[in-house]
């Protein structure tokens, strides 16, 4: 295939898999925009109860500590999809599969938004989570397209919609449920569901595995690939480390921004939440320094932004007098340097595990984001009892202790 082939030529390779490099990234450049938004709009779904755990608890009768199960709950779905759905890219055809996946999320996004108790919630939005890890099944389809040399930058871009994702979710979810309450926010992501659905139907090139196996020897080799891959045991377990941190913040600071000096309301935390999405801008720039062999020390600086974001963020968020926007100004500041770190953290790593086996790429890329997602839930978990126990400085504490152990462990592994 030449350089210049276009998509719709890519599309009639329906009877071959789609074999590694077969694009360009000049050619591909349409695809990886496709790639970046569908991520984008799926991993919505996954982040927006972070911001809500403060209106979905008292409606539902979770108390203040419980409410982080809200949280919790989808993460740890997404986490189980990654490890028991994704690995099905290297058995099924993987086009087919992603809009099973979807329709299956659109189903649980309506469940959700007419969910009758908080069980129920928690249940549908597990369920809803695993869905979700069509996202993992969307990224090695990207990095397939890509030739080596370029992989970590489109891996980049199309994380960049991820990460905007992620972020973005927070102050729509706010948003939403200011003007029409927190159902609105499920509701309205099962009519982008519908129409992402349709889009990738038209769009999305088919992708055969390379591999044939049963299912249950497929689930079972996932312990030999941690056991046969240190770089996918380092990078998955530094992720997780990221992941927990990110989530500690970002499940508390809606809690922090309600009290004074900032006394902000649900579309004030909206706002907020939404200068995170700048740290967006980091995964090209990561991606970048991983083609040209900086792997080590962007990790390591990576870790050290979160480590000073955590520090910036417990001194700002200590503050319980002074100018509000000052103030509030600064936290951003350490929300921005949070996602930065945490983003350069995960392109740095998924740019590591997509170059290990490409006949395995959908299982490693399960495992690698599974473990750190099970990172996320844990941070979201422990969100409310450090809060209970310590207010925001011991929020921003714990968060603070993840990032340490991320950060002597990629110093001490020197890879």
């Amino acid at each position: 295939m030449s350089t210049r082939e276009p998509m719709s030529q890519v599309r009639e390779r329906t009877a071959n898999e789609l074999p590694e490099g077969d694009v360009s990234t000049a050619a591909a450049a349409p695809s990886t925009l496709l790639f970046a938004v569908a991520t984008g709009v799926i991993i919505l779904n996954l982040f927006a109860p972070q911001t809500l755990v403060g209106i979905i608890g008292p409606s539902l009768g979770f108390s203040e500590s419980g409410a982080g199960l809200v949280a919790m709950s989808s993460l740890l779905g997404y986490a189980a999809g990654l490890f028991f759905l994704v690995p099905l890219a290297d058995l099924m055809e993987n086009r087919q599969l992603v809009l099973r996946m979807l329709l299956s999320a659109l189903v649980m996004a309506i469940a959700a938004a007419f969910a009758p108790t908080g069980w129920s919630l928690l249940i549908f939005l597990f369920l809803l989570g695993a869905a979700c890890s069509a996202i993992q099944i969307l990224v090695p389809i990207a990095a397939a397209m890509a030739p080596p040399e370029h992989r970590g930058r489109v891996i980049g871009n199309v994380m960049s919609g991820v990460m905007i994702g992620i972020l973005v979710s927070r102050p729509l979810a706010s948003l939403f449920a200011d003007l029409w309450g927190w159902r609105s926010f499920y509701a309205i992501s099962a009519v982008t569901l519908a129409l992402l659905a349709a889009v990738l139907a038209l769009r999305l090139p088919e992708r055969r595995p390379l591999v044939s196996a049963s299912y249950g020897a497929l689930i079972g080799s996932l312990f030999q690939l941690l056991y046969e891959e240190p770089v996918l045991r380092l990078r998955a377990f530094t992720a997780a480390l990221m992941m927990a941190s990110f989530s500690l913040f970002w499940t508390s600071v809606a809690l922090r921004l309600a009290q004074p000096p900032f006394s902000l309301g649900q579309s004030g935390i909206a706002l907020f939440a939404l200068v995170g999405a700048g740290g967006a801008a980091a995964t090209s720039v990561f991606g970048r320094m991983g083609d040209k062999g900086w792997t080590r020390t962007a990790t390591l600086v990576a870790h050290s932004i979160v480590l000073a974001a955590m520090a910036l963020a417990a001194w700002v968020g200590g503050i319980r007098s002074g100018h509000p926007i000052a103030l509030l100004i600064l936290l951003g500041v350490s929300a921005v340097m949070l996602d930065v770190g945490v983003t350069g953290d995960q392109t740095l790593g998924r740019r590591a595990v997509n170059l290990l086996k490409p006949e395995a790429r959908g299982r490693i890329n399960g495992l690698f984001v599974g473990i750190f997602f099970l990172g996320g839930a844990l941070g979201s978990a422990l969100a409310g009892t450090a809060w209970n126990w310590g207010g925001w400085i011991a929020v921003c504490a714990a968060a603070a202790v993840f990032g340490l152990i991320a950060l002597v462990t990629a110093f001490s592994a020197r890879a």
